[in-house]
């Protein structure tokens, strides 16, 4: 904003410079070139009426001696005829002396008794009459460079620009202080709103100094920013608060729920199964919605991890589950290197994806968890896969497939998005070859670190997640 404000500053001051400079230039100009003219209409009188005497008296040896003082002092050309337009005297040694002349449009005008004045663009040209009263005996031409006052015109012209440089350079520095206060007020909110995309306001807006409209915005930043760090702070507070509250009364109904087994009928023991089946659903969905609740209250920076380590680590985990469902855990692909992920966030990632690719893989098959250098990793599964609706929907919270069979919470996969998503990365479904899913989970890679040998430090090893 600041240098629009200055270059339409500048714009502005141009144009009045314009507006000013140029008629002011023209019109000393067109000065110059009058006064010139005048001047070079005075001399020729003046010397007309020298020669007219000479000729006159017959002296006419006395011609060339005085045009020639003229031409010799001033650097003009003159040439003086008798009244039959033959040349009498010409100031150009090379003039042709006898030579007539009066076939001349100005030379024959003067003869007439009627003065030229021609303003050319290199030369001005006045021919004036000799004459005493209305009797002609001559006529006279004198012709003036216009060099000297181009060099006057061309003079003030590099004036006037030279002065509107220095008006133009000072209305950019009293522009640029003026753009600069008045963008201060935005210049702090901009780093306000910035401190308050990241979770928190530690330097709030000046509201002192700026415009009144801009002061004004200010205050209902900070107002607004301060009751949004409020609420904020509310929601995480029920977040932790909540996590015990919830938990405790749910425990409680599953112990009374198992209890109740001794004495019931045999029949009922179905019901009753099925009871406790939907406490502990109820119990993990409320634990999902306040994991999820955590992790978007929380503002985290990516930090590089070695995804190859992570990898092994979380398969290490799921191997045995996976063997008491006869599944496979399989790792493909060459090393993937550092990946940028914030702090726990790949663990979440790979426990949610594997606990999914389980719960619906058959005996028999196997889960491939593939590692993709440069891009991030894919986990795959040979289960009955997802359709194309289902997948647009998959990322939707609460959301479970129509012929699900398993007691999923609809979190994980949100979940997991807000981990990749919080990560700088992306998470999409697709097909699997043959039937299966694959989710492909892109993270961006660390720039010229691929391997651990690569950074010539050690690294920690990531802190374990436990399963979802």
């Amino acid at each position: 904003m600041t240098r629009r404000l200055l270059l339409s500053y500048l714009g502005l001051a141009i144009l009045v410079l314009a507006g000013l400079e140029i008629p002011l230039g023209w019109i000393y100009a067109r000065g110059e070139m009058t006064r010139a003219s005048q001047g070079v209409e005075r001399d020729a009188s003046m010397l007309a009426e020298i020669t007219e005497e000479n000729i006159e008296e017959g002296n006419l040896e006395a011609l060339p001696e005085v045009v020639g003082d003229y031409a010799t002092r001033t650097g003009r050309h003159v040439v003086v005829t008798d009244r039959q337009g033959v040349v009498l005297a010409d100031s150009d040694p090379s003039g042709r002396i006898g030579v007539s002349i009066a076939a001349a449009p100005d030379i024959a005008r003067a003869l007439r008794n009627e003065p030229t004045v021609v303003t050319g663009d290199e030369v001005l040209s006045a021919t004036v009459p000799g004459s005493s009263g209305t009797t002609v005996r001559g006529s006279l031409r004198l012709t003036s460079p216009t060099a000297e006052v181009d060099s006057r015109v061309h003079r003030i012209w590099g004036a006037l620009a030279l002065a509107g440089a220095c008006v133009l350079a000072a209305v950019a520095l009293a522009a640029f202080t003026l753009a600069r206060w008045i963008t201060r007020p935005l210049r702090t909110l901009e780093a306000a709103t910035a401190q308050l995309a990241d979770g928190r306001l530690t330097n709030p807006p000046d509201t002192t100094t700026g415009p009144p409209e801009l002061r004004s915005l200010a205050v209902s930043f900070t107002r607004t920013a301060t009751r949004l760090q409020q609420l904020l702070k509310a929601q995480q507070a029920f977040a932790s608060e909540a996590s015990h509250q919830l938990k405790t009364p749910l425990t409680a109904l599953r112990l009374r729920l198992e209890n109740f087994e001794p004495y019931l009928d045999p029949r009922a023991h179905g019901s009753l199964e099925e009871a406790v089946d939907e406490v502990e659903r109820l119990s993990r969905m409320v634990q999902g919605l306040l994991a999820l609740a955590r992790l978007e209250n929380s503002a985290t920076t990516p930090e590089p991890v070695d995804l190859d380590t992570v990898i092994a680590d979380r398969a290490a985990m799921w191997e045995p589950l996976a063997a008491e469902q006869y599944v496979a855990l399989a790792i493909t692909g060459r090393a993937a290197g550092r990946v940028w992920a914030i702090p726990g966030a790949l663990e979440q990632i790979i426990d949610n994806l594997v606990a999914n690719a389980l719960r619906v893989s058959p005996p028999g098959t196997t889960v491939t968890i593939h590692r993709a250098p440069g891009t991030g990793l894919h986990v795959i599964d040979q289960g009955p896969g997802m359709t194309e609706a289902d997948r647009a929907r998959a990322f939707d919270r609460f959301w479970r497939s129509s012929d699900s069979q398993h007691d999923g919470t609809g979190l994980g996969l949100p979940i997991v998005r807000h981990l990749v998503q919080a990560s700088g990365g992306d998470i999409t479904l697709h097909p699997a070859p043959g039937t299966g899913l694959d989710a492909a989970v892109r993270l961006r890679p660390v720039t010229g670190d691929r391997s651990r040998e690569a950074s010539g430090r050690p690294r920690s090893r990531p802190a374990r997640s436990a399963a979802p």
